[in-house]
């Protein structure tokens, strides 16, 4: 397997009282919130566990792109790869994702990911997305074209880093009378993509898809959402005529690992509750606006995510059982991966070790846990 340590990098001072006089902590959460002292030594915290990651031996760190919201203060993933590639040496930096839809240019993209392949010598994963419901209001983007715009833009990308330009590119979206992307990426044809998705049928096809063969990483659900989506993907894969492998599944989840079950809990148990219940609380029109989705995908993707709508508050106890988050002993996180296993063969693990206001103390320990009971036992 290969182990991923995945960073939201939230605002964890943020005044949990105050934000919830407002509808959501995503778009409309004044910004009056935030202080920039506590804010820069985030950015100093968050980037150092990164950092550490590669020290315990984790195959990659990745990082993410989300605007106005404190789930999430990394509007420019690109600005913390670099930063992150001036202080690491081995490990790759995955940065899932790129939301293209929301860009007016995205040759942008292919300049940035190029720069970023050169000066980590070929270690970045590049990874593409649409954004979520929310990125549309903050963006001021028409959901209705998402879709049509993620496709172009990343067939645009694609040409950009694979063919010798100087060429022309007209879309109905994006057009260019000069595709010349300098610098060329340091891997060829490109780095590797990887597509996160959180229930679309339609990304499950698209990714699958021999041209692509992209590996799909399952967020933020339920254990049996999580089986379902990766054997779609598999099905898939065999409908076009081939067999998926291990390394084109993955998994993205908040995971904690203590000496014991109840101590797992008693420690991050709270920090699970405030990600899905604080920092991820929005109502269903702001995260799923109109035309962002087809009608089956809209149906699956409510009876996933009930949690990230205005639906009841999950406890610690709901988000373990159902298998959305990883919290216990090692042996009690190890089981649940082994079984994820035996149910969709899956061999990319992206652990979110940091989630909600978990502190800096309990963050790394749990890391080190995490790396030296967890990781050995998938490694052969």
């Amino acid at each position: 397997m290969k182990f991923v340590a995945f960073h939201l990098m939230p605002y964890r001072p943020l005044d949990l009282v105050e934000a919830a006089k407002h509808r959501s902590a995503w778009v409309v959460l004044p910004n009056s919130l935030y202080d920039p002292e506590k804010g820069a030594d985030e950015y100093e915290s968050h980037i150092s566990s990164l950092v550490y990651a590669e020290e315990l031996g984790f195959d990659g760190i990745a990082v993410n792109e989300h605007h106005q919201t404190a789930y999430g203060i990394m509007p420019a993933p690109n600005l913390i790869a670099s930063a992150l590639i001036q202080r690491t040496k081995r490990v790759k930096i995955a940065i899932i994702g790129r939301a293209l839809p929301l860009v007016n240019n995205p040759l942008y993209i292919a300049e940035e990911t190029a720069m970023l392949d050169n000066m980590s010598r070929g270690r970045i994963i590049q990874g593409f997305v649409r954004g979520i419901g929310a990125e549309y209001h903050s963006s001021g983007t028409n959901p209705f074209y998402s879709h049509d715009r993620f496709h172009e833009a990343h067939d645009l990308i694609i040409r950009a880093w694979s063919e010798a330009g100087p060429f022309e590119f007209e879309g109905d979206h994006y057009n260019f009378k000069y595709v010349n992307v300098w610098p060329r990426t340091y891997q060829r044809p490109h780095p590797p993509i990887w597509i996160p998705s959180q229930g679309s049928s339609e990304t499950v096809a698209w990714a699958a898809d021999p041209s692509r063969k992209y590996p799909f990483l399952v967020t933020f659900a339920a254990a049996d959402a999580v089986s379902r989506y990766l054997n779609a993907y598999r099905d898939q894969a065999k409908l076009f005529g081939y067999e998926a492998g291990g390394d084109q599944l993955g998994w993205a989840a908040p995971i904690y690992v203590a000496e014991t079950d109840e101590q797992a809990v008693a420690e991050a148990g709270l920090a699970a509750e405030q990600l899905f219940n604080n920092f991820l609380r929005m109502t269903w029109e702001m995260l799923i606006p109109p035309g962002y989705m087809s009608m089956p995908s809209m149906q699956n993707f409510v009876k996933m995510r009930a949690a990230l709508g205005s639906q009841p508050k999950r406890t610690a106890e709901e988000l373990i059982s159902s298998g959305t988050a990883l919290i216990g002993s090692p042996a009690t996180v190890r089981r649940k991966i082994q079984e994820m296993r035996d149910r969709t063969g899956f061999e990319v693990l992206v652990s979110m070790l940091q989630f909600g206001t978990l502190n800096d103390e309990l963050t790394r320990r749990n890391m080190a846990l995490f790396a030296s009971e967890v990781m050995p036992h998938f490694r052969t």
